[in-house]
């Protein structure tokens, strides 16, 4: 029998005073079971749309010749590691077919000790990697709250917060937070210890979108290198043209990793991951094998993903969408105090909610209240990082330069109610856990109208020539 409190824990829900029942999804909209439609800011799994319908039609189909083939030739996983495998430098040609990006670090990590035979790694401090034992050890976001203690093995270094870290005025803070990396290094071989690995996402979301200075992770693989270890580029979150600048984000930094691992983007939806690596670390291994990874129905949905990504423009689309709402911020921020640091790349973007911009105090309560209010406007946007403060934008990558310019609108409205103090009373738990939200938040604050938005915006009056690319796919 389930108990309420592992209930709870286990099914964790998005607006957990008034949660949403979602019952369909289309491109970067979601749809309750009231029929009313949600734009959606958070579904980086859904890289290329919801239920896209070339990625629909590939998945159904080969679903009805072949699902399973461990063990035998299968033209379509070789099809697909192609592919990948054109889109990295030359060294990354081995690809290993997994099921989830938690499984994909797993091997990662496995990788990086059979190939250095050492067995310490470095992690940013806050970093998220996974939900498995193996990699919630190398999460430190996750240990205060599951009761984790730093292993011994485990090195953790500053992320390079430029915004409120301890280098953030320095000349040269990317080199001052890389000889962090080689102070660790130091540390350990003091001890005896060697360095496996160094494991970081090339954009940190787990940080609430930290974007590092530049030549940060240069100087980091140096010196990781110089003492015998590899860098993981863990690309689950942030890969396959996301960032805008280029398909893989460790491309932004002029560096190239010994192992990359990649989930969520690839099949839209669909389970699949996968890790990428030199020949020479995938030999060290010894022997792998995944029933599922890499099976007929996960090859054809990830290779019509990869369709999509290119037919429709969607890593140039990216950065120009993703710049039209940073700029869009960035000219409402000196409107509103709490309108702190905006920041990020393409459709990977962080913004952070604040008492003022002047101590940089991070507001949670901001930040929930104003997700809540957000929702009001059928707008989904979540606040996370280390102090639940920063509202977190990676939609669909079909998101457009009209929804970017609806989101810009409504963050100014909900933030000038706050500001008001209309919003006077606090988000707080009452004894039993419970999220105690303001009425006004749950009622829409007078509805549509009061809002000035969702009058217009619930008519749907949005030319169908805007979402014509997506529609038109075989």
């Amino acid at each position: 029998m389930v108990t309420q409190i592992s209930y709870k824990r286990a099914c964790k829900l998005h607006f957990e005073v008034s949660p949403l029942k979602i019952v369909r999804a289309s491109k970067q909209y979601l749809y309750d079971d009231n029929g009313c439609e949600y734009l959606d800011c958070i579904s980086n799994v859904a890289h290329v749309g919801h239920c896209h319908p070339h990625v629909v039609h590939a998945g159904q189909e080969q679903m009805g010749k072949l699902v399973t083939s461990a063990g035998f030739l299968d033209d379509k996983m070789v099809q697909y590691a192609k592919r990948i495998i054109e889109t990295l430098p030359d060294q990354l040609c081995v690809c290993f077919f997994v099921n989830s990006g938690s499984e994909a670090n797993d091997l990662a990590i496995r990788l990086a000790k059979s190939y250095t035979k050492n067995e310490d790694f470095i992690v940013l401090d806050q970093a998220y990697h996974g939900n498995i034992g193996s990699l919630l050890e190398l999460s430190p976001s996750r240990w205060k709250k599951i009761g984790i203690t730093q292993k011994e093995w485990v090195h953790v270094v500053d992320y390079p917060d430029l915004y409120r870290g301890r280098h953030k005025d320095d000349a040269n803070p990317a080199l001052k937070y890389a000889q962090q990396v080689h102070t660790a290094i130091k540390k350990a071989n003091e001890k005896g210890r060697n360095v496996a690995a160094f494991i970081s996402e090339p954009l940190m979301t787990s940080g609430g979108v930290v974007v590092y200075p530049p030549k940060y992770l240069k100087l980091v693989y140096s010196f990781v290198r110089s003492s015998g270890g590899v860098c993981i580029a863990d690309e689950i979150q942030v890969g396959l043209g996301r960032c805008g600048e280029s398909f893989w984000a460790f491309q932004m930094h002029d560096v190239v990793p010994d192992i990359i691992t990649v989930g969520k983007p690839l099949g839209n939806g669909h389970p699949m991951a996968m890790v990428v690596t030199t020949k020479e670390i995938a030999d060290s291994i010894g022997e792998f094998n995944s029933t599922f990874g890499g099976n007929p129905v996960a090859c054809a949905i990830g290779m019509a993903v990869l369709d999509v990504i290119h037919n429709e423009k969607l890593m140039s689309s990216a950065r120009n969408v993703g710049k039209c709402l940073m700029d869009g911020m960035r000219a409402i921020a000196p409107n509103h105090p709490m309108l702190g640091d905006i920041r990020g790349t393409g459709m990977v973007i962080g913004i952070e909610i604040v008492t003022d911009q002047e101590s940089k105090k991070p507001s949670k309560e901001g930040a929930e209240i104003l997700a809540y209010k957000l929702k009001e406007q059928k707008i989904i946007v979540a606040n996370d990082g280390p102090n639940k403060n920063v509202m977190m934008i990676l939609p669909p990558m079909c998101f457009t330069c009209d929804n970017a310019r609806r989101v810009v609108q409504a963050f100014d409205l909900a933030l000038a109610d706050i500001e008001k103090g209309t919003s006077n009373k606090p988000l707080d738990q009452s004894e039993d856990g419970k999220m105690n939200i303001p009425l006004n938040i749950l009622s829409g604050l007078g509805g549509p109208a009061g809002l000035g938005i969702m009058a217009e915006e619930e008519e749907d009056d949005e030319p169908d020539v805007k979402r014509a690319r997506y529609d038109e796919m075989d």
